[in-house]
């Protein structure tokens, strides 16, 4: 057994690195800044009820200026002072939000929603009547965001919370108890519904408008989070990036996971997450697969070697070139199909180094002198293929532990790799902080997997004869 401390990685920003998304945005301005193709003006349209557009346009206006970071705080670089979105520093653009590019819902409509009894066909009646909207600023507005102000008391009646997992686990394992129940969720259906207008949308309840609010987030964080979504979602390009090494072969990085259907069948539809070393992500729907005697998702030899070979195809039009190495990762165990699918695409797509990883949650927990849990970044090798690692837990730049539960590790199977195990690692440690929705960078999982959930949740709702967007920001 061996035990190390991986050093937190780095990010890339406009003009140094940092290990912080906050304090290198604050400080070297957004990685994409470089990119003469991205917008320094970024059209914000907007659709709700009169009062919250003006709440809205109150807290945009906000987002402008630098706002002072969470008071009375032992940890100062958890809660650190929002830099302003403005041309001057940081995002270096401009959020343009005029009247005429938003769309005022009548209150009555709101009511009429409110009066309806069944709860299927009021969440129906939601989406239909935010889609009206956003479907004209997408078709006669010149937006390149439409944020949605989700009014209180309709949130409130059609918010109801899920008291079971709809997904499967990420070993993949089956919920039986909720097979038969047909799934309607208004934020999953609008945001499959509003796909084809081809406009990424930020949704927004109107009390989360609502300044230093008791028992939400500081304003500061609030708007570091916001902010960084908006600017991503507007620009389709990365605010900031893993450093890489000139002198390491570029990387392709695809993660594997399934969905279910909204009616609970024992039916999986599969998913394939592509980034690059830029973090620029391409989401791929593949095909239904069937459960085995393990009640755990599989894909065929044919499967398999479709949908890495679609991954690839869209690898090498983005960069126009094929990858020198592939990293799969999965969120359970390869059998042998799978891998012999993968394997003949590479071999045809000629991409030479591969390495096979499942990342699953463990039981297995560490414990360190003191009342704090582990740093993160804490490895152990408990054989050359099986390891464990601690992406969440005690983080020396923050000074504390930053969660509230006990952290729970990642166990990393390396399967067959052409890298050392240590390297594959320090890649799934760096890629939890690839996540644009949220600018603390201690994430649990790495984005090629992270992402699979959000994803499968909304891809469940787009009809399968309609092709989907393949932009992550879609599903944010």
């Amino acid at each position: 057994m061996k035990l190390e401390i991986f050093n937190e990685p780095e990010l890339e920003f406009g003009k140094n690195t940092h290990l912080c998304p906050r304090a290198g945005i604050s400080q070297f301005g957004v990685y994409d800044t470089r990119l003469a193709t991205r917008r320094t003006n970024i059209h914000v349209g907007a659709v709700g009820i009169s009062d919250d557009l003006d709440k809205l346009a109150q807290w945009l206006d906000r987002c402008k200026r630098p706002i002072l970071g969470k008071a009375e705080t032992n940890q100062p670089e958890l809660f650190p002072a929002f830099c302003g979105f403005n041309s001057e520093v940081g995002y270096k653009a401009e959020i343009i939000f005029q009247q005429e590019i938003t769309r005022s819902i009548n209150l009555s409509e709101v009511r009429t929603i409110l009066k309806t009894k069944n709860w299927n066909e009021k969440v129906n009646l939601a989406v239909e009547l935010f889609y009206r909207h956003i479907k004209f600023l997408a078709q006669n507005r010149p937006v390149d965001v439409v944020i949605c102000v989700i009014p209180d008391s309709l949130y409130k009646e059609i918010s109801k919370e899920e008291t079971q997992s709809d997904e499967p686990t990420l070993d993949g394992s089956e919920d039986e108890d909720k097979k038969d129940v047909q799934e309607i969720n208004f934020r999953r259906a609008l945001k499959a519904k509003i796909m084809h207008l081809g406009k990424p949308t930020q949704l927004i309840i109107s009390k989360s408008l609502d300044t230093n609010a008791p028992g939400r987030q500081d304003d500061a964080t609030k708007a570091w989070n916001f902010s960084t979504a908006l600017y991503y979602k507007a620009n389709q390009t990365v605010p900031w990036k893993l450093v890489s090494n000139l002198n390491r072969p570029s990387v392709c990085f695809v993660g594997i996971g399934f969905y279910r259907s909204r009616d609970k069948k024992m039916l999986h539809t599969s998913l394939a997450q592509i980034f690059d070393e830029l973090g620029n992500g391409v989401i791929l729907r593949g095909t239904p697969v069937l459960l085995k005697d393990d009640r755990v998702p599989h894909l065929s030899h044919e499967q398999s070697y479709d949908l890495l070979c679609l991954a690839l195809d869209e690898y090498n039009t983005a960069m126009d070139t094929s990858p020198a190495r592939l990293v799969i990762h999965k969120s359970s165990n390869f059998n042998e199909d799978e891998i012999e699918g993968f394997r003949e695409a590479t071999q045809q797509m000629r991409v030479n180094a591969v390495d096979y990883v499942t990342i699953m949650d463990s039981n297995l927990k560490l414990f360190r002198d003191g009342i704090y849990p582990p740093y993160r970044g804490t490895h152990v090798e408990l054989d050359e293929s099986t390891h464990l690692l601690y992406t969440r837990g005690s983080v020396a730049y923050y000074r504390t532990y930053p969660g509230k539960y006990i952290p729970q590790s990642l166990e990393v199977r390396i399967v067959e790799s052409d890298e050392s195990p240590g390297q594959v690692c320090r890649e799934i440690l760096g890629l939890t902080k690839m996540n644009w929705n949220n600018t603390q960078f201690d994430q649990k999982y790495p984005i090629t997997l992270g992402c699979a959930r959000k994803v499968g949740q909304i891809m469940k709702y787009v009809p399968e004869d309609e092709q989907p967007q393949i932009r992550y920001s879609f599903y944010m």
